[in-house]
């Protein structure tokens, strides 16, 4: 698989004087990939993601987006955290539409942006409330549409859908994969679930260890049309659920271990 969207190679990251956290952290991406990475609670999922957004320093290794080493912030990928950033005194529409603002395009041409995306994301309506009307789901899908507004080709994603109910992360799911396959964007996408990471992706990297480093990667092979909502009863789906349940049990094992 050719790695010409994202490459890390022997990364290795910690906080201030202390301990690495991760180390020895290769992966690589193609554009329009969907890759999830699992492991145990505290492993350095996020330490990943922050290393390719350039928003923490690599103590050794390198990382490579679009064949450039990054050297500091990089404000060609979109991030979207667990937690609800939108701007509370700003309308839906301008608070998607912020990231082409700071990037100087007119008001017009950033508000009609942002509501192509909210009307790909079933937001019709919700642009000129404020983010205290919306409800939980059509916040996702508001901070969801915010972080795709630039037309980033590598989406990253730390456990957006963590807060939500079974109903809503169901929609989120269904909304992510066809929005992202029309888009053509990747994805690197962190979570502590292996049934949402076997059913959105393409490869499953599992991480492990003190410090942690990955230990095993699944194919994942239903394509980018899936049938989210019928995939969880399909044989395979429900045995590359429980390689990659396997997978992480050695990974804890391996971080109790090491620590």
């Amino acid at each position: 698989m050719s790695a010409d969207l994202l490459a890390l190679t022997d990364v290795r990251m910690g906080f201030g004087d202390g301990p690495d956290v991760v180390a020895g952290v290769s992966l690589s991406m193609s554009r329009n990939e969907f890759v999830s990475i699992v492991g145990p609670s505290g492993c350095g999922k996020s330490t990943i993601l922050n290393a390719v957004a350039g928003l923490m320093p690599v103590r050794g290794g390198t990382v490579t987006y679009q064949g450039e080493q990054i050297r500091g912030v990089n404000t060609a990928v979109g991030y979207m955290t667990q937690g609800d950033t939108l701007l509370p005194w700003r309308t839906v529409e301008d608070n998607v539409a912020m990231p082409l603002r700071l990037r100087g395009v007119n008001k017009a041409e950033a508000r009609a942006k942002a509501a192509e995306l909210l009307t790909m994301l079933d937001l019709d309506g919700a642009g000129r409330k404020f983010p205290a009307q919306l409800s939980g789901g059509m916040k996702r899908r508001a901070l969801l549409a915010r972080s795709m507004i630039y037309q980033p080709d590598l989406l990253l994603m730390d456990e957006p859908f963590a807060a939500l109910d079974a109903q809503l992360r169901t929609q989120m799911h269904r909304e992510l994969r066809s929005t992202v396959a029309r888009t053509r964007q990747a994805v690197l996408f962190v979570t502590h679930d292996i049934f949402e990471a076997v059913l959105l992706s393409d490869r499953v990297i599992v991480i492990g260890g003190t410090p942690a480093a990955p230990t095993a990667e699944v194919d994942i092979p239903f394509g980018a049309d899936r049938d989210i909502e019928g995939l969880r009863f399909d044989p395979q789906f429900v045995s590359l659920e429980k390689q990659v349940h396997d997978e992480l049990s050695r990974a804890r094992t391996l971080s109790r271990v090491a620590s």
